[in-house]
């Protein structure tokens, strides 16, 4: 079909001429790009000077998507309403008709007449089939071809068919940047998309309404204090046995704050020795110690702007809480090996299992340092504190369970009876690995008594505890599978894969690895 447009026609009667009207529209050509502005204005403009001025018609300029393998049109010169609309969905496969082809072999590709190649697709429905056509390729710095540009001239094959190629081929290279601009603007739009997704998928997974499940009086009172406090730049302390969810309410202290849009950058103080702990946190030079093959940004600088969350704040040594503090207070660090003093903007929100105030008292933690975190604390309760939740609670995270294993699980009442009457020392973590378990055991998806493995023993209720542990289980029983004693030796270790490492004879980094291959769900919770 043949979708025609009135224009002056360039029929000439010397070479020269054609020279001449060329070089007028390359400078027509130069003007519109040099005062672009909306690129999609700006290719309509280029193709439409193509049109009414240099006698070719109907240009296409098509772009090459590499994540898709495709190309499709970007810009098409046209009076026809449904074929402006209609492109948009029109793509081909490298290689595919002319134009793939052109892509393909990063060549021109010049027909006489349309109607002597079958392998004219004509997809836009576009072109009178008895005049030729003209296929450039559009090139990147490094001449890759990353687009098309095609056009018919509105005269019937003649002499000077050569010199429109070059003349296509030249606007083709004063189109390049433009191209390779609207393919960045394209990709940038689709990483915004991406940030944008993520973003919302971060803020609902640490929005308010999930971060705290149950409705007893403790998580209430938690709640309201995280919602009070995640507006303001205040220094939090969550203070809380392992497994009650802190870094959580860290995520959505953070998530819920201006800062926001910035980096929420976590640290478990006790997971590394005091020399790498000060290199960790704040970063060093390169040739600081033997393996400082380059300078590295510690986490208080990846988290400028943003929040850092100190977990097990309370393990870290005095010596290491006096370097700590002064950062704290003057909001300045240097790097190991260096001397130049970097400023940061960070908010602080750390994390402990132990009473902070019998520490000072036993002269374990600085009380300067104390007071300095100690501006807002958060106190979570122990589950064992708000059994009342557990029904809410499990039916929670049996729901994430069953979305990971693709199918419905339900918890029968008679279950649901037995989770209520344990104490559960290891908290939140242990019920959901303990409903992990009963999962996994029941193929037909209903949770009974006779799948839940709950330890022997109960704790004292009224203790508090640095480091809660489940009851003893013997580690070497023959009747525990590999995976069953990883979990008995970490809610042995209240979940602290380091000491967990040391009751199974491993390193940190073996027993790391087992838990992720085995799927073992230790997300604080």
């Amino acid at each position: 079909m043949n979708h025609s447009m009135p224009n002056a026609g360039m029929r000439v009667n010397s070479k020269a001429e054609l020279i001449e009207r060329q070089f007028r529209c390359l400078c027509e050509v130069s003007g519109i790009l040099s005062k672009a502005k909306n690129i999609e204005e700006t290719l309509s403009g280029i193709l439409g000077v193509l049109h009414n001025q240099a006698g070719l018609r109907h240009g296409v300029i098509t772009l090459y998507d590499p994540e898709n393998s495709l190309i499709q049109v970007g810009a098409v010169y046209s009076d026809s309403e449904s074929v402006n609309k209609h492109s948009s969905s029109v793509k081909y496969q490298p290689g595919e008709g002319i134009v793939g082809r052109v892509l393909e072999i990063n060549e021109s590709i010049v027909l006489g007449r349309i109607s002597s190649e079958p392998r004219f697709l004509d997809r836009l429905e576009l072109y009178d089939l008895e005049l030729p056509f003209i296929g450039v390729p559009i090139r990147d710095g490094k001449g890759n071809a990353i687009g098309v540009l095609a056009a018919q001239p509105d005269v019937p094959a003649d002499d000077y068919l050569p010199e429109r190629t070059v003349f296509m081929k030249a606007t083709a290279d004063l189109l390049s940047q433009t191209v390779r601009l609207l393919v960045n603007v394209e990709e940038g739009q689709t990483i915004a998309r991406e940030r944008d997704e993520l973003r919302r998928e971060v803020r609902a997974k640490y929005g308010f309404d999930n971060m705290v499940v149950g409705h007893s009086e403790g998580m209430r009172r938690v709640f309201d204090q995280v919602r009070r406090v995640a507006k303001w730049d205040s220094t939090v302390l969550i203070l809380g046995e392992s497994g009650t969810g802190k870094e959580l309410i860290a995520n959505a202290i953070h998530y819920n704050s201006p800062r926001a849009h910035n980096s929420f950058v976590c640290l478990n103080c006790a997971s590394l020795p005091e020399n790498l702990l000060e290199s960790e946190l704040f970063g060093h030079e390169k040739g600081a110690f033997t393996n400082a093959v380059k300078q590295r940004k510690g986490r208080f600088e990846q988290a400028d702007g943003g929040t850092l969350f100190l977990d097990e704040i309370g393990e870290i040594s005095p010596l290491f809480q006096a370097k700590l503090l002064r950062v704290l207070q003057e909001g300045t660090l240097e790097r190991v090996g260096g001397g130049q003093t970097i400023k940061v903007n960070v908010r602080i929100v750390a994390a402990t299992n132990r009473n902070l105030e019998e520490e000072v008292e036993k002269g374990n933690f600085r009380e300067d340092l104390y007071y300095r975190l100690n501006v807002m604390a958060i106190q979570i309760p122990a589950l064992r504190e708000r059994l009342v939740d557990v029904p809410e609670l499990s039916e929670f995270l049996l729901g994430k369970i069953a979305k990971n294993q693709g199918r419905e699980l339900r918890l029968t009442d008679s279950a649901l009876r037995m989770l209520m009457s344990h104490d559960w020392p290891g908290n939140v973590r242990q019920l959901e690995n303990c409903l992990e378990r009963a999962a996994v055991m029941s193929e037909e998806g209903t949770i009974d008594c006779d799948v839940i493995s709950l330890p022997d023993g109960h704790r004292n209720h009224h203790s508090f505890s640095a480091a809660p542990v489940a009851a003893q289980v013997d580690l070497d029983n023959p009747d525990m599978d590999e995976r069953e004693r990883l979990i008995a030796a970490l809610e042995q270790a209240g979940w602290v894969q380091a000491k967990a490492a040391r009751l199974l004879g491993m390193t940190p980094r073996q027993i790391a690895y087992r838990i992720q291959t085995m799927k073992i769900n230790v997300r604080k919770l």
